[in-house]
């Protein structure tokens, strides 16, 4: 008579299937409008039909990025789950400030990279891919495909803690710096092949000055990517790992997340070692 594991999670598995057919349903739909580069088009922002390439970026981006947060969100503790309408409120305030102002930057992940530092990747991608949605259904649909984006970047943000990038302050915005450069890659063919490269007033004034360099769509959406992602996931880390640096370690260890890989070390993050005491 054979007896079951008592070890084996079903649900566990069920929900790592999940993000594993996110990934890949993510990482086919980049694929394909990289090296298929087609020649449709649709911007949303005025109003342009879906169909062709548009229509399966847009399925693909936001069905990889719904199995993701479907596959994560059962894994949360409460305490993660309280902290992820809060950081979903601070992304979408001030993503949409930034936007009013023209900047080229967007600043709509702060919220995002704080609960992927607080509480791991699982939590991050769930903020992140919920933010989008919800900013995509409810103000504008700008938001709605770049929910994969959001969810890449929760991730990095997560594996950044557990990799020690916030035990010293220094080491949060060389974190935040790599995840820009992710963060463009990934964004950038819904950028072209969905709105045209016109995601915004200072982003699509950057997409026109590669254009009229003679750079494709494609490759001037990238350039203003790599050009805007990578300072703003930098500022955003840096205010994260300022505000965690405010927080009293007694609030922070209540996240399971934090205190199993020792995210701020023994003590909060420090901008430099402290001199050793005098001795008496």
């Amino acid at each position: 008579m054979s007896g079951s594991n008592p070890s084996v999670d079903p649900h566990r598995n069920r929900n790592r299937v999940f993000i594993a057919l996110g990934a890949l349903v993510i990482v086919a739909t980049y694929l394909y409008l990289v090296l298929a580069r087609p020649d449709e088009v649709a911007n949303l922002v005025e109003g342009g039909e879906l169909g062709g390439a548009p229509l399966i970026a847009l399925a693909g981006y936001l069905v990889g990025a719904a199995l993701i947060a479907v596959g994560a969100i059962h894994r949360l503790p409460t305490t993660t789950l309280t902290l992820i309408p809060i950081a979903i409120v601070i992304n979408i305030a001030v993503g949409q400030l930034t936007a009013a102002l023209g900047l080229p930057l967007y600043l709509d992940s702060i919220g995002t990279v704080l609960v992927g530092v607080l509480a791991g990747p699982a939590a991050g991608a769930v903020t992140g891919a919920l933010t989008n949605v919800i900013w995509g259904l409810t103000i504008g649909p700008i938001a709605l495909p770049f929910a994969v984006t959001a969810v890449v970047i929760g991730v990095m943000a997560g594996y950044a803690a557990r990799l020690g990038m916030f035990r010293r302050f220094y080491l949060a915005p060389v974190a935040g710096f790599v995840t820009g450069i992710v963060a463009a890659l990934v964004s950038a063919p819904i950028a072209a092949f969905i709105f045209g490269g016109a995601t915004g007033a200072g982003t699509g004034a950057l997409v026109a000055m590669f254009q009229s360099f003679g750079n494709t769509l494609l490759a001037s959406t990238t350039l203003q990517g790599l050009l805007s992602d990578p300072l703003d996931k930098l500022i955003s880390f840096t205010i994260v790992v300022i505000i965690l640096f405010a927080l009293p370690s007694r609030l922070r260890g209540r996240f399971p997340f934090v205190r199993q890989y020792n995210v701020f070390g023994s003590t909060a993050p420090v901008a430099l070692a402290e001199p050793a005491a005098p001795k008496a």
